[in-house]
């Protein structure tokens, strides 16, 4: 599970008391609604159909994917799956390589989802071994399913533009500055990146 409202509400309370600035845009723009995932394997999977496509066409290869191989979409029904089946459900050459590279990790037992590494590098370093999870989508996948709470998706554009508007920089950060700017909100960076996302495009700022 993601953080909760309480939990957002915490870090960001934490993080005002900091940083001005912070507070500035938290009178402003408000708190952002929570941003919760389910934890596992299939919501791993929806990311990997969801790449490069709209919510709606996900939503259509999902749901096909489902008359196909049932609603739990198990990794061994998937690996049984044939090419041309996947690609009538709307599944590429490259994302049925991303689904079976998932599929196999989880159905070898190499990948325990209920179990990632407490060290979030290090379970981005286990995510990130699925073919088509980069950094960002392993960041995303440890804030939104397990509501870790200090992930910073440094390299995230929305959050470097959503800094820039919160601080009032000249412009927007780079990936190695937006990082080096949140270590003063440390433990609380997942709660900021969530309030970066809301304040992207929010006409309070």
């Amino acid at each position: 599970m993601g953080l909760s409202a309480d939990a957002l509400k915490l870090g960001l309370d934490e993080i005002a008391m900091r940083e001005p600035a912070m507070a500035r845009a938290l009178e402003r723009a408000g708190y952002p609604e929570p941003r919760i995932r389910a934890r596992g394997y299939a919501t791993l999977l929806r990311t990997i159909v969801g790449q490069q496509v709209s919510v709606a066409a996900a939503a259509s290869v999902w749901a096909r994917m489902e008359a196909l191989l049932g609603p739990e979409i198990a990794p061994g029904a998937l690996l049984a799956a044939d090419f041309d089946a996947l690609r009538a459900c709307g599944l590429s050459r490259q994302k049925q390589g991303y689904a079976r590279s998932l599929c196999e990790l989880v159905a070898a037992g190499t990948l325990d989802l209920d179990n990632l590494p407490d060290d979030d590098e290090e379970a981005i370093a286990q995510l990130v071994r699925i073919k088509g999870i980069g950094r960002w989508s392993a960041e995303v996948y440890l804030l939104f399913a397990e509501g870790r709470p200090d992930i910073w998706p440094a390299g995230d554009l929305a959050v470097q533009a959503g800094m820039h508007k919160i601080l009032g920089l000249d412009a927007r950060p780079s990936e190695k500055e937006a990082r080096l700017l949140a270590e003063q909100w440390r433990p609380h960076r997942g709660a900021a990146a969530i309030f970066t996302w809301h304040c992207y495009n929010n006409p309070a700022l």
